[in-house]
């Protein structure tokens, strides 16, 4: 567009210069330069395109351009376009809202988990409103992403915002170091969290409460305790409050170590004694949920440990410092002392606090001055049930919630299932104690019953709670069928449960069909497991992880066991395994076959039936989800049933903990009317 500006320009400046040489040409000039004025003009009226580039370039009475031309293209550009576009169409003032709806817009696709549909809000929406956004719709987008652990989005979102030129606030920090917490990649998740602190630090930016508890939480639940316990060394040094919130976002800590976490959990629930916290609900969860997923650790440590617990409630001289005056970093050292202090000092220590501490009665080392009772050998506890044992059981964990006015609610006792020794006795006390509590149930706690029964092989007694749970006028879900799968050792079961299904209008999913599998893996049924991936190839259902790896596992058995055969041919079932077993193969092969893994290593399986988590938020909601049209809808709780009308009496059990059967009949739960 310049260069057709000026060559206009200088061919008006030349026509003006030639026309005033031809009015002044009859006293200045000669009959030569007439020639030469004639041929100027007449080279002048000459068409452009007659002279070449290069004789325009020469030529002092030609004014060329000062780039060459070039023809347009036959196809537009494609950004030409959409900047024309962009011109032209300018929205209507009538379209663009106010930051409050596109905040509003924002909130209702998060609310209806539609990521990409919020998403697309801010990226697509306001960009051809042409409407700048604001730090709120970032942070609340990042906050979005953060409750789903969509991490990688989260911190694109933040970039963003910074692009723009927006302040990023203490909460965009919080929801941040939430997304590494949430995140499934715990090592990305733990990268991320220590740029972002790095980023705080050379910002100079001081980090508030919210702050340090969602980094404590990051931390913790990626892995690194030490990190998380020096964080509220931090809170200490700075003098700030620290609640029942900081210590909760410990225990979760905790719950990330499987081999020291329980060891870890005490140290951390006595130092909120100490400090004079009060522990919540969701404490006495999260300590319940140590107790079921985290070991002791090492004995000679771990000995240490109860050491300094015990220690902390009664006045003695030993070489251990006390626990109020240690930091809390130092308490998740996991082999401290173990240098400093030799074995025998542990022993003397030990035998000291065990004459004067040993009680008649379980020990209990939960309350504000704990004992170890009758506690005779450490190594012994091994199981979720010797832990809780620890505590003082199930009685001494409600009383001590009792004792600090938390009332439990059903996750409590669905929490305590998991962790109560396996019988009915421990089961037929739980039960009892949720009706002195007047507590109401959801199906979630009758799911965690049959998993239990089912896990130790009572398939009947599992079965039998399908009457507790019609007693608390309640509905199986899909994860009840699936537990139930579980029993289900024969083919006739299996189809059974499948018809049971099939009349509730519940459709199998491959979890169900994985439970199946891993029974008839388990006995050695090739028919059974035939007819699981006949079923599975007819569903139109894509396999996960565990049922190819039991596929794979129950491959290695045949083939041992096929390699005996073959070093033993005239041992008894020869014959019909080996027929068993090839009619196996074949519709093995077929089936990988159609599901297009044949010939492929378990590894490169696996890697094509692995869903990445964050796939389902880089699509759109299919159509045909209506919204929720009642804004209560949308948090509503599960259904809640009280179990008055279970009969607790009914359910029997034996001196050794089994369960009586009487005339070879499993007794039914009955319904008090």
């Amino acid at each position: 567009m310049s260069s057709v500006i000026l060559n206009t320009l200088r061919r008006h400046c030349f026509q003006q210069l030639r026309a005033r040489v031809l009015q002044q040409q009859p006293l200045l000039f000669t009959g030569g330069l007439r020639g030469s004025l004639a041929t100027l003009a007449q080279k002048t009226h000459q068409p452009r395109d007659d002279f070449s580039m290069l004789d325009a370039a020469h030529n002092p009475d030609q004014f060329g351009t000062l780039s060459p031309r070039v023809d347009e293209p036959e196809t537009p550009d494609e950004g030409d376009l959409a900047e024309e576009e962009f011109l032209q169409n300018k929205p209507l003032p009538g379209q663009k809202l106010s930051v409050r709806q596109y905040a509003d817009m924002i909130k209702d696709h998060l609310k209806n988990n539609r990521i990409r549909e919020a998403i697309d809000v801010l990226e697509v929406r306001m960009k051809q409103d042409r409407v700048k956004p604001v730090n709120y719709h970032f942070n609340l987008l990042i906050g979005g992403c953060a409750r789903v652990g969509y991490s990688k989005k989260a911190f694109q979102l933040y970039n963003k915002m910074k692009q723009h030129g927006l302040k990023v606030t203490g909460g965009t920090y919080t929801s941040l170091f939430n997304a590494c917490a949430i995140s499934p990649f715990l090592g990305d998740g733990l990268k991320r969290a220590n740029h972002l602190r790095e980023v705080m630090l050379e910002k100079g930016y001081e980090p508030n409460e919210s702050n340090y508890n969602a980094m404590i939480k990051a931390y913790g639940r990626c892995g690194e305790l030490k990190t998380a316990f020096q964080l509220v060394d931090e809170m200490v040094a700075r003098k700030m409050s620290i609640g029942t919130d900081t210590f909760n976002f410990l225990l979760q800590a905790c719950i990330s170590d499987k081999e020291y976490g329980f060891r870890h959990a005490l140290l951390v629930w006595h130092r909120m004694h100490r400090m004079k916290i009060q522990p919540d609900r969701y404490s006495f969860n999260l300590l319940l949920r140590c107790v079921r997923d985290c070991q002791l650790g090492d004995l000679e440590t771990t000995e240490l440990v109860i050491e300094q617990i015990l220690s902390g409630s009664v006045p003695h001289k030993t070489q251990i410092p006390a626990i109020e005056n240690q930091t809390f970093s130092e308490t998740t050292d996991e082999r401290a002392g173990e240098e400093s202090t030799s074995p025998q000092v542990v022993c003397n220590v030990g035998n000291e606090l065990s004459n004067q501490f040993t009680q008649e009665g379980a020990p209990d080392l939960l309350s504000y001055k704990p004992h170890l009772g009758s506690l005779v050998k450490l190594g012994e506890v091994r199981k979720p049930e010797d832990r809780l044992l620890l505590l003082g059981g199930s009685s001494n964990v409600f009383a001590e919630m009792k004792r600090y006015g938390v009332e439990p609610d059903i996750r409590t006792v669905t929490e305590m299932l998991d962790v109560i020794p396996p019988t009915y006795a421990a089961e037929k006390l739980l039960l009892s104690t949720i009706k002195q509590l007047k507590l109401r149930c959801d199906i979630d706690f009758f799911n965690i019953l049959i998993k239990k029964r089912s896990m130790r092989f009572d398939y009947e007694g599992a079965k039998d709670v399908l009457y507790m749970i019609e007693a608390a006028n309640l509905e199986p879900d899909i994860v009840t069928y699936g537990v139930l799968a579980l029993g289900c050792q024969t083919q006739d079961e299996a189809r059974s449960l499948l018809k049971m299904m099939h009349d509730a209008d519940v459709r199998m999913n491959i979890q169900i069909l994985g439970a199946m599998l891993r029974q008839g893996c388990a006995r050695n049924n090739f028919r059974y497991v035939t007819e699981v991936l006949d079923i599975v190839r007819r569903e139109r259902l894509k396999p996960n992880e565990p049922f190819l790896r039991h596929l794979e596992e129950f491959g290695r058995v045949c083939e041992k066991r096929d390699r005996e055969y073959e070093a033993k041919p005239r041992k008894r079932g020869r014959e019909e395994f080996k027929m068993e077993y090839n009619r196996y193969r074949m519709h093995l092969d077929a089936w990988r076959e159609h599901m297009g893994l044949q010939g492929l290593a378990l590894d490169q399986a696996l890697g094509i039936v692995r869903d990445h988590p964050w796939e389902q938020f880089k699509e759109r909601q299919a159509d045909g989800f209506e919204a929720v049209k009642n804004p209560k809808q949308r948090h509503k709780r599960k259904k809640q049933h009280s179990i008055r009308r279970v009969d607790v009496d009914a359910i029997d059990d034996g001196g050794d903990g089994e369960r009586k059967v009487t005339d070879g009949a499993a007794p039914d739960v009955r319904l008090v009317h």
